[in-house]
């Protein structure tokens, strides 16, 4: 599968599970090349993607491949790949509850299996502005404050997940979303509740349910699940 083609089908998956919005949110894969890397075009859907929907950009967001539109945010992906050679694919999207959740300013907790894949510590959060990220120096800070974390919470805006391929980076979102989801549904129907999560009990969790035969048991379900659709 091409670069292209994987971030295609990337774009499809998430936007089937939470995390479309119009034509916003995108997703990145390193180029194998050393060329910079692939995304999403502007101006379509993540559900419309298709390879030739996807661009090559270099390390300062200028279009080498492709004949899309760049967008605007695409600083989060260049400084987050610039800063983390581990990084092999970058999601942003404004999946509804994670944008919710983000505002609350609540620390995330592992209330349901999702959980624990950001719990202990605390997620990262990014919280110096809810604007877009659309300059060089935005973008450095979101890696800075990133670190070395799988994900991100951008205050009143959205969120971040990275990983070294598509399928991790794309995983990684829709859990996202479903934690922020999930917590935000316990805080309405019980107000005020604080249970005491075992940070042990929560990084074994996350080991079993999430180890690399889990992750790609499930990836290999979501292509099937697009591909049904399609």
């Amino acid at each position: 599968m091409t670069p292209a083609e994987e971030v295609a089908l990337g774009c499809r998956i998430l936007a089937a599970h939470g995390n479309a919005d119009l034509v916003w949110g995108h997703l990145s894969r390193r180029d194998p090349g050393g060329r910079g890397l692939w995304i999403k075009a502007a101006g379509y859907g993540m559900e419309e993607i298709t390879p030739d929907r996807v661009v090559r950009v270099d390390h300062r967001g200028r279009r080498t491949a492709g004949a899309g539109r760049v967008h605007l945010e695409h600083p989060i992906h260049t400084a987050i790949m610039a800063a983390r050679t581990d990084v092999g694919a970058v999601v942003h999207s404004h999946g509804e509850s994670a944008v919710a959740f983000a505002a609350t300013g609540l620390p995330l907790r592992p209330v349901g299996h999702e959980g624990t894949l950001f719990w202990p510590p605390d997620i990262a959060r990014f919280t110096e502005t809810g604007d877009l990220i659309d300059t060089p120096e935005r973008g450095e800070a979101i890696a800075v404050a990133l670190g070395d974390r799988n994900a991100l919470l951008l205050h009143r805006h959205g969120l971040v997940t990275v990983g070294p391929d598509v399928p991790t980076a794309v995983l990684t979102a829709i859990f996202l979303e479903k934690a922020c989801r999930t917590q935000l549904t316990v805080a309405a129907a019980c107000p005020g509740r604080a249970d005491d999560f075992d940070p042990g009990e929560a990084r074994a969790k996350r080991d079993r349910c999430y180890g690399p035969r889990q992750l790609a048991d499930a990836w290999a379900y979501l292509v099937r699940s697009v591909d049904a659709d399609a």
